[in-house]
């Protein structure tokens, strides 16, 4: 991931409504939620949710599909994924001990990729 599209998903992400249609969306994910199911659970006019999916989608972070005559939207966990491997790529490779206490989450050993990046290799 490059830095743009970290800032584009954290700007989407950075406005009350889109991060509740996006909870929602996760809460719901794979298959997710048709858009006026959406407006109904968090109370939201059409047009604006309109608007705020059309950001969302645009991020990358919520994809669409049609049904009959609803749209559904799900979010792209993947994005998340990504982001979140962005943010935490290099924790701890700074610090001389291990990532054993708050930071365990993004400990290298939970993210293997990132691990095997780091970890020098032994003859």
């Amino acid at each position: 991931m490059q830095n743009r599209q970290a800032i584009t998903i954290l700007a989407a992400l950075a406005q009350e409504s889109r991060l509740a249609v996006y909870r929602l969306l996760v809460e719901h994910a794979p298959e997710g939620l048709a858009a006026s199911a959406i407006a109904e659970k968090l109370g939201l006019p059409n047009a604006t949710l309109s608007f705020h999916l059309k950001e969302l989608s645009h991020a990358g972070l919520v994809s669409s599909r049609q049904s009959g005559r609803f749209i559904y939207y799900a979010p792209v966990i993947e994005a998340m994924d990504a982001l979140v491997g962005y943010l935490t790529d290099h924790c701890c490779s700074q610090s001389a001990g291990t990532c054993a206490t708050a930071a365990a989450k993004c400990a290298p050993d939970k993210r293997p990729a990132a691990a095997a990046r780091r970890r020098p290799t032994s003859a």
